[in-house]
């Protein structure tokens, strides 16, 4: 089961706006970039609102890549395995995580030894350093 289109990032230039401009936490498997992203609507909706001319700003959902490449593994199984782990992992913390954020998951070498708790408890660890989890 995949996530939610809203919460999947998709093309290459998001990508590589989270790693150029993200903050890094790294743990010994993985290591996540981690970007706050906010949409705001013109003065004009607000106007047309009878609001005032105060800009609004709206969180957007937010959004998740995972990036894992053949240095892990050259055997595609083994790499989509892993994948599968940490969308599951990612579907069980997202009621958790704050809307707005985009979010890249990079997978090290030595993740090809790790079991879905492994990575449940190291996404957790790694969020809550981002400062991307509400509550406990």
């Amino acid at each position: 089961m995949a996530l939610p289109s809203a919460n999947r990032l998709k093309r290459r230039r998001d990508f590589q706006t989270v790693y150029k401009a993200g903050s890094r936490k790294s743990t010994l498997h993985l290591t996540l970039r981690a970007l706050p992203f906010q949409t705001t609507s013109g003065t004009k909706k607000a106007e047309s609102l009878s609001k005032g001319p105060e800009i609004w700003v709206a969180k957007s959902p937010t959004r998740i890549g995972i990036s894992i490449s053949q240095k892990v593994s050259k055997r595609a199984v083994i790499r989509n395995r892993i994948k599968r782990q940490i969308r599951a992992a990612f579907r069980q913390l997202l009621p958790r995580i704050q809307c707005g954020w985009w979010l890249v998951v990079v997978v090290r070498p030595e993740a090809v030894q790790c079991d879905y708790g492994q990575f449940l408890r190291e996404l957790e660890q790694l969020l809550a350093d981002a400062e991307v989890l509400d509550g406990p």
